[in-house]
């Protein structure tokens, strides 16, 4: 396997692989590069779609399972599904994402109630497939929200920001985001 320059572009957007401590990589898109404390951090996005594993049950709510988390059963058969539908699951760095084309989700075809809002703070899905593994029902959502991703850029290398470091720089890169908006 050769070696991938660090940042390249495909288009207008550079696109930058980011790794997390275990050496899992994602491709994504840089979308904004933030200088902190002597250290340019940059907000990523996802090349590929991200999604989430949910447990599904008829009861409760749908119960969100960390990629880290879920068994190779679950995968192995989501990865079948998705095939069916030619996407394909990748197993990355951060989150599960789905590559392949998908169908841009229609918004009047989602039960969003722009008025309701008493949970701010609720992320909005789509399903893109369910499937049964062992007589239990799972689902693959997209998450309706932005997806981003945080990293620290070192010599052109990108690597995921995590624990207590995401949670010291978190305010600090959302408040010159929303500064930067405010010039605009």
């Amino acid at each position: 396997m050769s070696e991938q320059p660090p940042i390249s572009g495909s288009g207008d957007v550079p696109t930058v692989h980011v790794k997390d401590g275990q050496g899992q990589e994602l491709l994504c898109f840089l979308e904004q590069l933030i200088p902190l404390d002597g250290n340019d951090y940059a907000l990523l996005t996802p090349v590929d779609t991200p999604v989430c594993l949910f447990r599904l049950s008829d009861d409760d709510e749908p119960e969100l399972i960390e990629p880290a988390s879920a068994s190779e059963p679950v995968l192995s058969t989501a990865e079948v599904v998705l095939q069916e539908h030619e996407l394909s699951l990748v197993r990355s760095a951060v989150t599960l994402t789905v590559a392949g084309e998908l169908d841009e989700p229609d918004p009047e075809e989602l039960d969003v109630d722009a008025d309701d809002d008493d949970d701010d703070d609720a992320e909005t899905y789509e399903l893109l497939v369910s499937f049964l593994v062992a007589e239990q029902e799972y689902g693959l959502y997209i998450p309706l929200d932005p997806f981003f991703v945080v990293a620290r850029m070192e010599n052109g290398h990108a690597q995921l920001v995590q624990g207590d470091e995401f949670e010291r720089i978190q305010p600090r890169i959302e408040a010159e985001l929303e500064e930067r908006e405010s010039q605009d």
